[in-house]
């Protein structure tokens, strides 16, 4: 037995480090899945490497309503219905001081990382409701309770999907839905390679934003999809309108 038998789970951004754990994890727990991302080639492969029969694909811009409505319809068509939104997808935009800041960069970040947010909420949550309730998850980060120099438009964005999960966890407790987010501190995947590059070009093998970590590593996608995980199961099933830290205590030292 799964944990998450006969659930079906959209999961965006699903073929980068994070997502792409995710969707592994939750197949191995007994979901179907529909995983959404722009890139053809990795949502294949990771199609084929789970199993066709767990995993099917849409090519998908999470900013477009078309597109979102698109790919849950799909979703519906393929497996029946939703049970667990994974809202996942994002970008970490350009490194700038704000008034060095671009303002075309910044609706861009904006608009993946909010408005993709706001359009699977939107969209998602009548279909939930229907199968009786459900679990969604948004993927905030430590950026989501602080901030950091020169990444503003991540900063703002990753604060303002908290404000969009208590909002989406106010309205969907009458139907049962709840709603939390994932915040993880910097996951050794290649956003966060992108990330060491800029900040950091002298580095060579060494990763310098790991040792701000108190456990001194990078976090794995895996550890985070095992939180994504429980919020999407049954067993947090009093769990809602939370803010849930994979951090390595990053936000114990929080002032």
């Amino acid at each position: 037995m799964g944990k998450l038998d006969n659930k079906v789970a959209i999961i965006t951004g699903a073929s980068g480090g994070i997502g792409a754990a995710a969707s592994r994890l939750f197949a191995s727990e007994g979901a179907k899945i529909m995983m959404v991302d722009l890139v053809e080639e990795k949502l294949s492969a990771l199609a084929r490497s789970i199993g066709e029969d767990k995993a099917c694909y849409q090519v998908a811009d999470v900013t477009d309503a078309k597109q979102v409505k698109e790919y849950i319809a799909r979703t519906v068509a393929n497996f029946g219905g939703v049970d667990i939104s994974l809202l996942n997808a994002g970008i970490e935009g350009k490194i700038a001081h704000i008034a060095d800041q671009d303002e075309t960069d910044f609706d861009k970040v904006i608009s993946v990382n909010v408005r993709g947010v706001w359009l699977g909420l939107k969209y998602t949550m009548p279909e939930i409701a229907k199968r009786g309730g459900g679990s969604i998850v948004i993927t905030s980060s430590t950026a989501g309770i602080r901030a950091v120099p020169g990444l503003s438009p991540y900063i703002t964005s990753k604060h303002a999907v908290i404000g969009l999960m208590r909002s989406g966890a106010m309205e969907g407790a009458k139907d049962k839905i709840r709603v939390n987010t994932v915040n993880p501190s910097p996951i050794e995947t290649d956003m966060i390679y992108r990330l060491e590059d800029i900040i950091n070009p002298d580095r060579g093998n060494t990763q310098p934003m790991a040792e701000f970590t108190p456990l001194r590593r990078y976090g794995q996608p895996e550890e985070v999809a095992n939180l994504m995980m429980f919020l999407s199961s049954n067993d947090s099933s009093f769990l809602t309108g939370g803010v849930y830290m994979v951090d390595g205590g990053v936000s114990a030292g929080r002032a």
